[in-house]
């Protein structure tokens, strides 16, 4: 018999990238995430005794989003991004939805949902844990 915990079946992988974020309190982005984004949590392995997790699994629109703690003692300290921006991109039909659920849920929005000078509608936010995340899509024909 051993500590570690037992194996479960692995969770479908949806989309051909998939972001993994560090953060600081994974449980809660999950949840935030099912608010904000309809995330659906499909796995997760269970917290530590300081209330961490080294994995949890999502599906948002179609794709994967997976998340874990910072553990600083295995190697993994918080280190803040540099050389690129920590942005997710979210692509829908049903833009204005998917937007104001997120901005409902606590998001702040960074640059306003609007039309862009490439024809599409895009805004960007920032989530409560830091990650931005943008929204585009087709402008509507009438």
């Amino acid at each position: 018999m051993t500590d570690q915990t037992p194996v479960q079946p692995a969770a479908k992988v949806l989309g051909g990238l998939t972001p993994y974020l560090q953060l600081d309190g994974a449980f809660k982005a999950a949840e935030f995430y099912k608010k904000a984004f309809g995330a659906e949590q499909v796995f997760a392995y269970p917290a530590d005794e300081k209330g961490r997790t080294m994995h949890i699994h999502l599906h948002i629109n179609g794709s994967t989003l997976m998340l874990s703690d910072f553990y600083p003692e295995n190697g993994m300290p918080a280190v803040k991004p540099q050389g690129y921006t920590m942005q997710l991109h979210l692509g829908s039909d049903d833009i204005e939805a998917w937007w104001k659920r997120a901005v409902d849920a606590g998001c702040e929005v960074a640059v306003p949902l609007q039309i862009m000078f490439w024809g599409d509608q895009w805004g960007n936010m920032r989530d409560p844990f830091g990650v931005e995340w943008a929204m585009n899509a087709p402008v509507k024909k009438a």
